[in-house]
């Protein structure tokens, strides 16, 4: 009778226990993520992460309402004023002090031409470009009006050059593939004569226009190298602020102006411009 009753107990204790066991199983198991929500949450991270910041500068439309620096007196300034609007226009003495703001945050963006603004980045790996729809533009050499003597030589000049190759020859040394770093500045054309013309650049417009070492150099100067040997004259040039170089023409003060100038209708009005000798276009500087 004893021996039953253990087998008895013993078979009650078993059952106890396991019902125990799948009591406590079943309160401690979560049920697992389905497949689709668990994808779905990480596209949604995925595209959060990826989708651009409240404000960000995408486009040439987002510039509206922002602070925009760019060069004083050129096609920037201009585009900047008559397309984008309630902007807070910052004008600079050059498109890299317009740089060094954005850098510490007190503008939002640069307006500047491509070339000058690809030397820029360049410089400052903490730097972009967005390559929006902005204006193009074409670069010619300015001359007081009604001085056709002069404007017939320089026009000779550049046809000559882009005919024997020295107009090719020039792009490829100041406008290498491979950037600044390539740059090949050409020997200097010797420049001789009993007349001297003086040309007025802005010496902050690399690669047209800039300083190396102690002597202003760039396109614009090998450029104007060619014309006064043509002109059997010896070159000046003449380093002054950009928004100054009409005015510095129309006084006398230098006889051309060779700078990356855009040759607008406004300008037409006040100089007469040679034939254009590049094509440019405007583009944004952004903080990466």
């Amino acid at each position: 009778m004893k021996k039953i009753l253990s087998v008895i107990l013993a078979a009650m204790m078993a059952a106890s226990l396991a019902a125990c066991g799948s009591s406590g199983g079943a309160s401690s198991s979560q049920p697992a993520a389905p497949a689709s929500s668990a994808a779905g949450s990480t596209a949604a991270n995925s595209e959060a992460a990826s989708a651009p910041a409240e404000g960000a500068i995408t486009s040439a439309a987002d510039l509206a309402g922002k602070k925009i620096g760019v060069q004083a007196g050129t096609t920037g300034e201009v585009y900047v004023q008559e397309n984008v609007a309630d902007a807070e226009l910052g004008s600079y003495k050059s498109g890299m002090d317009a740089a060094l703001d954005l850098k510490n945050g007190k503008i939002d963006a640069v307006v500047l031409d491509e070339l000058p603004a690809k030397s820029i980045v360049a410089q400052n790996d903490d730097l972009m470009i967005l390559d929006a729809d902005l204006a193009t533009e074409e670069y010619a050499i300015a001359v007081k009006k009604g001085n056709t003597e002069l404007l017939e030589a320089i026009n000779a000049t550049i046809a000559r050059m882009q005919e024997d190759g020295t107009y090719e020859s020039l792009v490829n040394a100041f406008m290498p593939a491979g950037g600044d770093s390539e740059i090949k500045i050409p020997d200097a054309v010797g420049t001789e004569g009993d007349k001297t013309i003086k040309m007025g650049t802005n010496a902050a417009f690399k690669p047209f226009e800039y300083v190396e070492g102690t002597e202003v150099v760039g396109f614009d100067i090998s450029m104007a190298q060619q014309i006064a040997q043509d002109m059997g004259a010896k070159l000046q040039v003449e380093d002054m602020a950009f928004d100054s170089l009409i005015s510095a023409l129309d006084a006398g003060a230098i006889d051309f102006v060779a700078a990356g100038m855009t040759a607008t209708e406004e300008r037409r009005q006040s100089v007469d411009f040679s034939d254009p000798y590049y094509s440019s276009k405007q583009v944004i500087i952004l903080k990466k």
